[in-house]
């Protein structure tokens, strides 16, 4: 089982249609063998965990569910850039922003929910390098933010 796809299908995810922009820029960018993603939070209807505040109005177990939910809306990205997601040849970097109170600390602890799906997606292919930070706040409220540049398959 190599494909992204069929991981993807076994694990039960479904894409929603990928989160349109609201303003002047585009969901991705292929420069060479590079694609570059902007930011993502969930697709679709917000769920209980995809709008508040981390130490706040949400526990890192739902910060983690949001950092999923944002995978699961690059995964739709990437399959309307690529039309398949098996052109990934690596997750090369990504940014988790989470939208967190002045005190909390456990942000990679929340942006593992986004690499752990990489990794059961893509396998070693989706282990990549990251950063994790805590905002202020973030665009509607939404917990978390992830950026993510990925090198491609011609």
């Amino acid at each position: 089982m190599n494909k992204p796809e069929e991981r993807q299908r076994n694990l039960g995810i479904e894409l929603l249609s990928p989160v349109q922009p609201i303003a002047n820029y585009v969901t991705h960018v292929q420069v060479g063998n590079l694609l570059f993603l902007s930011v993502h939070g969930y697709c679709g209807a917000p769920t209980a965990v995809d709008v508040g505040k981390l130490g706040r109005d949400l526990t890192v177990e739902q910060g983690y569910l949001a950092a999923r939910n944002a995978g699961v809306c690059v995964l739709a990205t990437i399959r309307q850039a690529l039309g398949k997601q098996s052109r990934v040849k690596r997750i090369v970097r990504v940014l988790g922003m989470v939208n967190a109170t002045e005190d909390f600390a456990d942000h990679p602890k929340v942006i593992n929910g986004f690499s752990d799906l990489m990794m059961e997606v893509f396998g070693e292919r989706g282990r990549h390098v990251r950063s994790a930070v805590g905002m202020g706040s973030l665009p509607s409220g939404i917990a978390v933010e992830i950026e993510v540049t990925l090198e491609i398959e011609e």
